[in-house]
């Protein structure tokens, strides 16, 4: 037997506000409800505005982007920081080059054995004067060095690194263990070394004849060239003149050969003297030499006075031997100007707009002995 089932028609009459479109039991809200409605994003609420619903992100991806968006920043951050260091290596490289980037270095940590120095090694007596300008207000010119793998290299500013060390240990003081120093670059040439420790003494009007020269033989030296050639690469600023009483200088001193103590109190006048009194004498310098050692334990005046008294000496006279009087002269036209020439008994003069004490010795001992070998050829 079939059980029968009840099927009942119910007729649901909807009302003007049922056909909007709402579920039932839901009635519409009201105009001011249903802006406040509108304005959340509910999925799947028939009231949910028709702009996309963002996206959810999880703790994950918060964390990832987060990370990334600090290490962007950190990146930018760290470029900026190379970019200003190389800015600022690049500008201390510029200054260092210009002799400008100065610093506070030991005295203890500076070395004057690269270049000799153009001040004489016995007492300056300008250094106390120095010493009380550097207590008073300081100094206003820092020395000059080159940096090395010991410690640094002195180039200009002798006399001052030297007041400091007197004052160092007079004092006691430690602000005068350190010194300010302007740093120059690494591995100039010997020549230009030489050239600023130069130019910077050149303007100093207490730096002798004899001081010059003997910076020129040093060069001269160091280079392994001719003293005539040193003169003119150190002095190139220099007049002419000056130029030649620093090579006749050079010439006294390295004649000599170490045996002046004193070169720097030479006045002009003796130092010229005393060339015109080798040129004059092949064995004047040894004479000389034997004089000076035979006063080990002289001071500067009697080292002038030994100098002075050799100029001074008169040889025993000798019966002349009889010459001919008779003289041959004559004139070139040269592109240097009008040469003079007079030969006569035992000498031969030639006259000739030209400083010959520029030439080096080994050069005009060449030109003098093709000189003398073209004159004894046989036509």
């Amino acid at each position: 037997m079939v059980k029968k089932r009840s099927v009942f028609d119910i007729n649901f009459e909807l009302e003007e506000e049922d056909e909007a479109g709402f579920p039932a039991g839901n009635p519409a809200p009201p105009e001011e409800a249903a802006e406040e409605v509108q304005t959340y994003n509910v999925q799947g609420h028939p009231l949910q505005n028709r702009d996309p619903v963002p996206a959810r992100r999880g703790p994950m991806a918060s964390a990832i982007s987060e990370t990334l968006e600090a290490t962007t920043e950190r990146a930018s951050a760290e470029a900026a920081i190379r970019a200003e260091n190389d800015a600022l290596a690049y500008e201390h490289v510029r200054l260092k080059k210009l002799g400008l980037i100065t610093d506070l270095i030991q005295t203890s940590d500076v070395h004057t054995d690269k270049l000799t120095r153009d001040r004489s090694a016995n007492v300056d007596p300008e250094l106390a004067e120095l010493k009380k300008s550097i207590q008073a207000v300081g100094l206003s010119n820092p020395i000059r060095v080159e940096q090395t793998e010991n410690g640094y290299e002195l180039i200009q500013g002798y006399r001052r690194l030297t007041a400091f060390r007197a004052l160092a240990e007079e004092t006691g003081d430690p602000r005068y263990t350190r010194i300010p120093a302007a740093l120059v670059p690494r591995g100039e040439p010997l020549v230009d070394l030489y050239r600023k420790m130069v130019d910077e003494n050149l303007v100093r009007k207490d730096l002798s004849f004899g001081e010059m020269a003997q910076l020129a033989l040093s060069y001269a030296q160091d280079s392994e060239g001719d003293v005539g050639d040193a003169v003119s690469t150190l002095y190139a600023s220099a007049l002419k003149q000056k130029k030649t009483y620093i090579r006749q200088f050079a010439r006294v001193i390295g004649d000599l050969d170490g045996a002046l103590r004193f070169p720097e109190a030479i006045p002009r006048a003796l130092g010229l003297d005393l060339y015109r009194y080798f040129e004059a004498g092949a064995d004047h310098a040894a004479i000389l030499k034997n004089a000076l050692a035979a006063q080990p334990d002289r001071d500067a005046d009697a080292e002038l006075a030994v100098l002075r008294a050799a100029l001074t000496s008169k040889k025993p006279a000798t019966k002349a031997a009889v010459r001919s009087s008779s003289k041959t002269s004559l004139r070139l036209g040269l592109p240097e100007g009008e040469m003079r020439v007079t030969a006569s008994d035992g000498k031969v003069e030639m006259r000739l707009p030209r400083d010959f004490s520029a030439v080096s010795k080994a050069r005009l001992q060449r030109g003098i002995e093709a000189f003398l070998a073209a004159l004894d050829q046989t036509d």
